[in-house]
């Protein structure tokens, strides 16, 4: 069964409208209809972002040999490393069937319908927050989109790995090589649940934010569980979401301390120093 079918045309396709759609709205004097015209255009940049996502996949598809050869190489380093194997986690859930469907459920439809959620709850309810995350989900996208140019074969497709989704006849991808399964480096399934997951557990005040966080654990475990990702996709795509953040918020900081200068300079209340308390009172008749 194909869980996901909207191709990287579609995607593009999608986000045209979008934009559009959300540029005529923006002309209009009521604020609730420019409001939604923000949310169509906002939403358009989720559809070129996975419009991208998809096509450096396909992309990708052109290196398989080298592939399966980093994906090896990926193999024999993670057992140099403090890190359990893929297959002692996939052996956890292989026996209990529901959990396994679930598992795989949950890597196909929670990925993009848990960042669009957050996206509308930030939009909506953290406006002011919404602008300086969406550029670090942006740039993490693009970041993981340039390295996946360098195809890796997921683990599913080694031996010793069971795909678990085409046992159960719920694949996200069509048989064969088919786009996206050379993508595995890094993962974006577990960059975009980070950012749900840290983001919400830093600007939520409300008791419920431990879904975020819950939310990037699962997607952890499900997707090295379900044979779709190394450990060290995970890794590397968290490192380049750090490097990403570090970057729009930095820039950010660095930003509004050169405004407060330029301010300050221009504003003789600033610049110009307070008497002295004597020539105050020599000043004094």
């Amino acid at each position: 069964m194909q869980t996901v079918g909207l191709t990287w045309q579609h995607s593009g396709e999608v986000a045209a409208v979008l934009t559009v759609v959300g540029g005529g709205l923006a002309l209009s004097k009521q604020r609730w209809v420019r409001a939604v015209g923000a949310f169509a255009r906002e939403t358009a940049v989720i559809g070129v972002l996975y419009s991208l996502w998809h096509l450096a996949g396909e992309i990708s598809v052109t290196g398989a040999d080298g592939a399966f050869q980093r994906a090896r190489w990926i193999d024999r380093l993670e057992h140099d490393l403090p890190l359990p194997s893929e297959r002692s986690v996939q052996q956890l859930i292989l026996g209990h069937r529901y959990v396994v469907e679930g598992a795989n459920l949950y890597y196909a439809a929670m990925h993009l319908t848990m960042m669009l959620t957050f996206l509308i709850w930030l939009f909506v309810r953290h406006h002011d927050q919404y602008r300086p995350v969406r550029q670090v989900m942006a740039w993490t996208t693009l970041g993981c989109l340039a390295i996946q140019l360098l195809p890796v074969a997921p683990p599913r497709l080694l031996p010793g790995i069971v795909d678990t989704g085409l046992i159960y006849k719920q694949s996200v991808y069509s048989s064969g090589l088919a786009v996206d399964q050379l993508s595995a480096m890094p993962s974006v399934h577990v960059a975009w649940a980070v950012i749900v997951g840290y983001y919400t557990w830093r600007i939520s005040p409300s008791r419920w934010r431990y879904i975020g966080p819950a939310h990037a654990v699962i997607t952890i475990l499900v997707v090295v569980a379900t044979g779709n990702h190394w450990w060290l996709d995970g890794v590397v795509a968290v490192i380049v979401l750090s490097i990403c953040g570090w970057g729009v918020y930095g820039v950010r900081t660095v930003w509004r301390l050169g405004v407060v200068r330029w301010q300050g300079r221009n504003d003789p209340a600033e610049t110009t120093p307070p008497a002295s308390p004597e020539l105050a009172g020599a000043a004094q008749p």
